[in-house]
């Protein structure tokens, strides 16, 4: 029954959000693909479908968390909210590096193998996002000062 609870207030908010999605947000221009409209519309979409199956036929387990699993969520809305803001500052690929890292070795993996997830996801990822899908990510404020080269008027006494 709480499923069946859980997800009717869920489908409330989706539709709610649906309804933001498909008659509020307009884009004054297109910068991807699909553009911005597209992606809260494909949510909301989803969303209600994957919400109307558990309507439909809820999980009869009850719900039993462990603490442990309980420290992980907290843990992963902690690095979230850190990778959202160290994006711009750090980049792209700096950020993703480090979250993945950082997740793999929550989730168990060695050290090597953080790393190795870590770097592949950033630099795939990146190069994914920019070269196929015409994605502008941030380079990183903190990278750009560290490669300027000084002008001919900067830096001389």
């Amino acid at each position: 029954m709480a499923d069946r609870i859980f997800a009717g207030v869920l489908l409330i908010v989706t539709l709610i959000y649906g309804f933001i999605a498909f008659t509020i947000i307009k884009a004054p221009f297109q910068y991807d693909p699909l553009g911005p409209e597209s992606w809260p519309r494909i949510l909301s979409v989803v969303a209600t479908l994957c919400i109307l199956v558990i309507l439909w036929k809820p999980d009869t387990d009850s719900i039993g968390v462990a603490r442990q699993t309980w420290f992980r969520l907290a843990a992963m809305i902690v690095l979230l909210v850190a990778y959202a803001e160290l994006y711009e500052p750090l980049g792209f690929i700096v950020s993703t590096i480090l979250f993945g890292l950082i997740v793999a070795r929550m989730l168990g993996a060695t050290w090597r193998r953080s790393a190795i997830f870590g770097v592949c996801a950033g630099v795939f990822g990146y190069l994914l996002c920019v070269s196929l899908l015409d994605l502008n990510l941030p380079s990183g404020d903190l990278i750009e000062v560290f490669t300027q080269r000084p002008t001919s008027g900067e830096g001389a006494t």
